[in-house]
């Protein structure tokens, strides 16, 4: 990834508030391992830039950042009341007909990086789910999590069977386009890489109120990766 721009990440913009369509591999916090957060690029582009929730490393889509602490503070109110429609799409291993599906599956966070379904000491986690279209192997979900835990998507899918391709941490795997097109050859000597190097997952939409009371939607576009992905199943269906 070149230098990253953050005015090149603005899919919407007005006095109060910023969304972004975050690229996948960028932390949303500070990180360690990296020198470049959405945080520090947020407050470069303007100093009262506040974060209003984040996406995981390899997540894409759309991420609200608030201009000002009052801002920041109705937009918090709102999650806290689960007032937020959150859309996220992410393509899932084998052929599902969800419509409608309500998971309600409470999750336990062991403050290691992972969590788990557990009904004795998880927290109260809902998700519901959609099929968006079927392929070959694979499925297109709509995903609306009216919670916020950890990993709360990825946990709810690999609960219903339905892991995420390259969600490795819960059943998921790699894809490879060897593994759906018959005449596809490597050149000697070359490993194939997966088709997409991370989890296929993108926040696609994000709909909450206004400093001034009206409604702000916004649906951003997949990125590359992701729409390579659905490209080729959607040719070799």
């Amino acid at each position: 990834m070149g230098k990253l721009k953050f005015e090149e990440l603005i899919v919407f913009e007005n006095d109060n508030y910023i969304v972004i369509n975050k690229p996948p591999f960028v932390a949303s916090l500070d990180d360690r391992n990296d020198e470049v957060n959405l945080l520090s690029l947020a407050k470069n582009y303007h100093p009262l830039a506040q974060l209003c929730h984040r996406l995981d490393k390899e997540t894409s889509g759309a991420l609200a950042i608030a201009k000002s602490p009052e801002a920041y503070r109705s937009l918090s109110i709102q999650f806290e009341k689960r007032e937020v429609i959150k859309e996220y799409h992410a393509v899932a291993e084998g052929i599902h007909n969800f419509k409608d599906l309500k998971i309600e599956a409470p999750i336990f966070s062991s403050g290691k990086g992972t969590v788990r379904i557990d009904h004795y000491r998880g927290k109260e986690s809902t998700t519901t789910i959609d099929t968006i279209k079927a392929f070959r192997a694979h499925t297109l979900l709509a995903c609306f999590p009216h919670s916020g835990r950890m990993h709360q998507i990825r946990v709810h899918l690999a609960h219903q069977q339905a892991p995420i391709i390259g969600d490795l941490v819960y059943g998921g795997h790699h894809f490879y386009l060897s593994s759906i097109k018959r005449n596809y050859h490597l050149k000697k000597g070359t490993e194939e890489l997966p088709l997409i190097k991370r989890i296929a997952l993108h926040a696609r939409y994000l709909k909450f109120k206004d400093m001034t009371g009206n409604d702000l939607s916004v649906n951003v576009e997949y990125p590359k990766d992701f729409s390579v992905l659905l490209k080729q199943l959607d040719k070799n269906i």
